[in-house]
């Protein structure tokens, strides 16, 4: 049974002290085909869904922008382009080798001035309150080992007035879909991960993490419990993958 001394890694309950390291190991070591991942995951869809979800920040010329767990540096790249050359995205994530690999992306698609690279733990943002127009997280939020103190870090540096946004695998709504959806995500995904990266166990934590996240309500309400205001989510193809936006006051 978890305790305030374990946490889920997948589905395994271990010793807090040990997700992080975990974590950090499974990312260092698919750093280099990530993206790659993605695209054979998703074939190509999750490209579509960070389009959406990044229209969901109503970012402005000029704004400034968190991006938490940026990684490899899809979602700043479509921020970039929002706020500007007169405005800023932050790329923060825990990892360095997954920051390495944004920061060659954003270089070579001109990325120059307006993007910048932090490495930094999300339950411990380090920047100001009220710092950014808006503070989103793609696909990582699963990671971290308390998922609600992140989101008030996220919260606490984001303007009033600002949005706190998350892209997330979720809970499919159709019963039949989801024994499809495990079917592969248990049996093929893991196989592909092993060919395409030479580590299965990152492809197997991977659907093991996205059943222990919280379901779509869940997930609203803990956002509304931080003090967030006019929590919406929008399924993804059938709730492959939620977005959930909540504004602060």
């Amino acid at each position: 049974m978890e305790d305030k001394n374990t946490t889920y890694f997948g589905s395994k309950v271990i010793p807090v002290e040990e997700k992080k390291p975990r974590v950090a190991n499974i990312f260092s070591s698919v750093a280099g085909r990530y993206d790659l991942m993605n695209d054979l995951m998703s074939l190509g869809v999750h490209r579509l869904w960070k389009r959406f979800f990044v229209e969901k920040a109503r970012l402005k010329q000029g704004d400034i922008a968190l991006d938490v767990a940026g990684g490899t540096g899809d979602i700043a790249i479509l921020m970039a382009k929002k706020v500007g050359e007169n405005g800023m995205v932050v790329i923060y994530d825990i990892n360095g080798e997954m920051i390495e690999e944004g920061r060659r992306k954003c270089v070579d698609r001109g990325f120059l001035k307006n993007i910048q690279y932090v490495q930094g733990d999300a339950e411990d943002i380090g920047f100001p309150d009220n710092t950014f127009h808006a503070a989103a997280v793609s696909f990582g939020i699963r990671n971290v080992t308390y998922i609600e103190k992140a989101f008030k870090e996220m919260a606490r540096v984001t303007k009033p007035g600002g949005r706190v946004m998350c892209l997330e695998f979720s809970h499919p709504t159709s019963k039949l879909f989801s024994r499809v959806y495990d079917l592969y995500s248990f049996n093929i995904l893991p196989e592909i991960g092993d060919i395409v990266t030479g580590n299965r166990e990152a492809y197997t934590y991977l659907p093991e993490s996205i059943r222990k996240f919280p379901i779509q309500e869940e997930l609203k309400k803990m956002l509304e419990g931080i003090g967030l205001f006019n929590v919406k989510y929008y399924n993804l193809f059938n709730g492959i993958a939620a977005v959930h936006v909540g504004v602060k006051v």
